[in-house]
């Protein structure tokens, strides 16, 4: 299942800004890679370029040594990457059930669809529980949790995540990085972008740190963890 994802290059903005300058970033298949930097560096325009959302100026996006760069979002679910931004993205007034089946619009095979949300809601058991209730009933980690499920209705091997611990109450928090850590067990690559950089690092197996559009470090996470430059810059250590 496990696939890596590269970018070579990659510049890219918004109107005739860019964001991203020439940046070279490699996430290893069936690892967590944790994204960090400052705010503004572009971390989440880094995902929307994997995920399609935005076309790179220049340079390459590469899934398992194939380049994808400038597919559609349609397309990249569809070669297997899912996005799960950071802003909360349930349909409220449609129910947890409905919000999940979303997850596979892309795929016209009713039956299979059927089956797999089935699989979901074994896996997730918020999903069969509150499969009736509207999901803007929901707590915000119970959403999140909802929108993991969902994005995972296609069995994607390439996952992105929006810094999806941002104002969740700790126990909520701990519980969304446990299932990141899950995931990553079943051989998923994932490229977390985490405003809880030491939370992120700890959970993630590789690191790579931002900083004007340019990855500036990239190292194992554990020893971004202990770097004490790193620390004083992103971690609020002294």
């Amino acid at each position: 299942m496990a696939a890596g994802l590269e970018l070579q290059g990659v510049v890219a903005g918004y109107g005739q800004g860019d964001i991203l300058r020439g940046l070279d970033l490699d996430v290893p298949a069936g690892r967590i890679t944790c994204l960090i930097g400052p705010n503004g560096s572009g971390k989440s325009t880094v995902l929307r370029v994997i995920s399609g959302l935005l076309a790179p100026r220049a340079g390459h996006v590469l899934l398992a040594g194939r380049k994808v760069t400038g597919c559609s979002p349609s397309a990249m679910l569809g070669h297997g990457v899912a996005h799960v931004p950071q802003e909360r993205s349930l349909f409220p007034a449609m129910s947890v059930w409905d919000n999940v089946l979303m997850g596979a619009y892309i795929n016209h095979d009713r039956d299979a669809v059927a089956r797999r949300a089935t699989e979901i809601a074994q896996r997730f058991p918020i999903v069969a529980r509150r499969r009736h209730d509207l999901a803007g009933s929901l707590s915000g980690g119970e959403q999140k949790t909802v929108e993991i499920a969902r994005s995972m209705m296609l069995d994607p091997p390439v996952l992105c995540f929006d810094e999806p611990s941002i104002g969740l109450e700790p126990r909520a928090r701990r519980m969304i990085f446990g299932i990141l850590d899950e995931l990553r067990r079943d051989g998923r690559t994932i490229l977390l972008v985490e405003q809880n950089a030491r939370s992120g690092l700890a959970v993630a197996q590789d690191g790579a740190v931002l900083e004007a559009g340019v990855i500036r470090l990239a190292a194992p996470a554990g020893q971004l963890l202990d770097s004490p430059e790193v620390g004083r810059l992103y971690l609020g250590a002294s």
